[in-house]
């Protein structure tokens, strides 16, 4: 079974298994609810959609070729091979 130790400012760290189990990573926020037997469950905090507003850029004005995806694929291409051919000894 998991263990944590209560710091001396109150704190837990979940154990991995449990961040695991609940989908949690850093800066996610966990919620505590108290059963009238006493228990307690810890679930994950639903985030609110409102939270991804803004990740993505915001679409271009005008819709992008094939041939001009294609062109800058590979020019990312080419220049990450010639970076990575002049740090090689």
């Amino acid at each position: 079974m998991p263990r944590a130790t209560l710091t001396s400012k109150g704190q837990l760290t979940l154990p991995k298994e449990i961040r695991s189990r609940l989908g949690v990573a850093v800066g996610d926020q966990v919620e505590f609810a108290i059963g009238d037997d006493g228990s307690i469950t810890v679930a994950a905090a639903r985030r609110s959609a409102l939270r991804l507003f803004g990740m993505l850029a915001a679409a271009p004005s005008e819709p992008v070729s094939i041939e001009d995806m294609d062109g800058a694929i590979a020019d990312r291409a080419s220049s990450e091979d010639e970076r990575i051919r002049s740090t090689k000894p």
